[in-house]
Formats: C-alpha cells, structure tokens, sequence
C-alpha cells in the first residue's frame, strides 16, 4: 500500500467536484451479501476517504452473512441499496415482479472459478475429462448449467460441494467451485501447494458480478442519491485498488475481525491481476459499466443453458442512466 501521489490526489478533489450537490447530509444504507472482505472494498474506501460524503451522503455499509438478508431488507424500506450477486439476480428479480432496478455493475467479471490440482487441466475445455467436479446446489442451476451447455460438462460428474476443500485436496483428477479470491488462497494455506484457478468469465461466462441494486422508487424519485452512490462506488473502487486503502482495510477489518492483512493482500491481488473490477467496457467507460450487448449475450447464453426463460424483457431489470460516464478514469495509474 502507498501514499496517493499530488497528481492523484488533484483527480479525487476533481471527481469529487464533478459529483452531484443537490442532495445534502443524506442517511444512506448500503447492504452488502456476505461479511467484510476485500471483495467490498470499494465501498469502504469511498466511506473512509469522504467520497460519499463529498457529494451529500452519510453511508453507513450493513455486511451481510448466513442469517443476513439484506435485499428483502431494502424490499422492506430498511436498505437504499443493496450488492447483488449478478447478473441472474436482475434478470430474476423481473421474472418475478420485483421492482429492484440494477445502476451499475461493479465487478465487469463473475470471479467464480473451478480450482484444480496444478497441472490437472490444460485449459478450462479440458476441465471436462476431471472425474468429478464439486459443485454447490445452488451452481447446479446456474453456472453449472452453462458448463454442461457450452463445454460439454456431463451432469454425473457432479459431486456435491458441502464447502470443504477436502474432498478436491485428497483427489487430483477433481474439481471444485469457488471464489477467485477466496478458495485458492485458503487451498493454498493448507496444503502447501498452489492450485491452479480457472475463471468461468474468461471462458465465456459473462455475468456482471456485485451489482448494485437499489428499488424502482429511488430511481425515479432520488436520482440524485443514486447518481452519487454509483459516481462516488466508482471513484472508491479506484482509490482502493490504486491508492492508499489502509483506512478501508482497518474498516473491513473492523467489521470482519477475522480477516487477516494477508487474505486482503491476496484478494486484491486477484482482482487487479484478473480485471475482475478494472476490465472491459470499465476501461473505456468506468467502473461500474453495463451496455445492452452485454446483458443480452449473457440472457441468450442462460436461455441456451435452460436456466432462463425466454421472453424476459430484461430491459426492465436494469438502467444506464448512471453508469458508463467515465467516472474515475483518470485515477486508474498509467500503464
């Protein structure tokens, strides 16, 4: 971690400035889908350096957990926003009438991966010889799905993934589901050796990932609210990925006491060196980036999969009325 440089602090003070002053000193809830983790550490940042509160927002972050459900908590008037999972969430949320409106996708790449014993596989097509793959219920019916459609995946490979890393460290010819961030890290701790990780959204699984959400109601009648939480989300995914985050990571920390410097360390990591935030249509429009191509390859390759109807008129899911303004290039560091 270092100090942010004159040059970056003079483009924070100028996207700050940018930002809209209409609304002023407003409480603003922001309920993440699992506990404090690197993986939230844009939202951190724009708390713990002022971003948000440049622009009128007083944000308090609400982790998620096992017992915790922060969307039917926004559903419910408790939260302004909430971090869905990904792009299925939208998709579903108008298949099933809610009126939750996705503003901006923070992670332009689904950090889900299969993890493997080094040297188990050649590319992810030859993930499809392994034996068996551990996968979770509720991957069954989503990127598992798309593996048996676009890789030819048998659904008896299927072993069923109870979140122990056991079963894939006692047999080599395995696979297992799991966070890029997350698994390959702690696989790694225990054995000694480094998995390999294959990342589903390079293989062509193209969901967004950790979108914000927030309701249909807020939209149309506090744009200026969600103008700044998406403007100010932005600039903080930059400021944590690029510059000084020790403030945020003492506040994930705080909220999460049983993450360490070194997970956090690795997990950043991961996200730089992936693009998992930074990549894509983000290069050229910012973080937090949607286009209609997208959303649609992704519906059109669910619908091939059978995980999605077809018919949706996803279109109602969804808005670009505050994302894709370049928000924050001009922080990420020369290449």
């Amino acid at each position: 971690m270092h100090p942010i440089s004159r040059p970056l602090l003079a483009s924070v003070t100028a996207a700050v400035l940018a930002l809209p002053a209409s609304a002023q000193n407003v409480a603003v809830t922001f309920g993440t889908n699992w506990v404090a983790q690197a993986e939230h550490g844009g939202y951190y940042q724009a708390v713990a350096d002022g971003t948000y509160a440049a622009c009128g927002l007083d944000v308090t972050i609400l982790p998620g957990g096992p017992q915790v459900n922060n969307r039917a908590l926004m559903l419910a008037g408790q939260v302004d926003f909430n971090m869905g999972g990904s792009t299925l969430d939208t998709i579903n949320a108008v298949i099933e009438g809610l009126p939750i409106v996705t503003v901006a996708a923070t992670f332009q790449k689904d950090p889900q991966v299969i993890v493997t014993h080094p040297g188990a596989a050649a590319s992810f097509a030859d993930l499809a010889k392994l034996d068996k793959v551990l996968i979770s219920d509720g991957g069954v019916t989503t990127f598992w799905a798309w593996m048996i459609s676009a890789y030819g995946f048998k659904p008896e490979q299927r072993e069923v993934y109870t979140f122990s890393a056991a079963p894939l460290i006692a047999n080599p010819t395995w696979g297992m589901q799991g966070y890029l961030t997350s698994e390959p890290y702690f696989v790694e701790k225990e054995t000694g050796w480094k998995p390999d990780a294959w990342l589903m959204a390079d293989a062509g699984y193209d969901a967004y990932s950790t979108i914000i959400e927030t309701m249909a109601d807020t939209v149309a009648n506090r744009p200026e609210v969600v103008q700044c939480f998406v403007d100010g989300s932005a600039i903080g995914w930059y400021n944590f990925l690029y510059g000084d985050n020790t403030k945020a990571v003492e506040m994930i920390k705080a909220d999460n006491p049983e993450m360490s410097d070194e997970a956090i360390a690795f997990s950043i990591g991961a996200l730089k060196e992936y693009g998992i935030v930074d990549s894509g249509d983000a290069l050229t429009m910012g973080i937090g980036a949607m286009t209609d191509a997208h959303m649609d390859a992704f519906y059109a390759s669910m619908v091939k999969a059978g995980v999605l109807p077809e018919g949706v008129d996803i279109r109602k899911g969804y808005t670009l009325q505050f994302v894709n303004k370049k928000v924050g290039l001009d922080l990420r560091p020369a290449e």
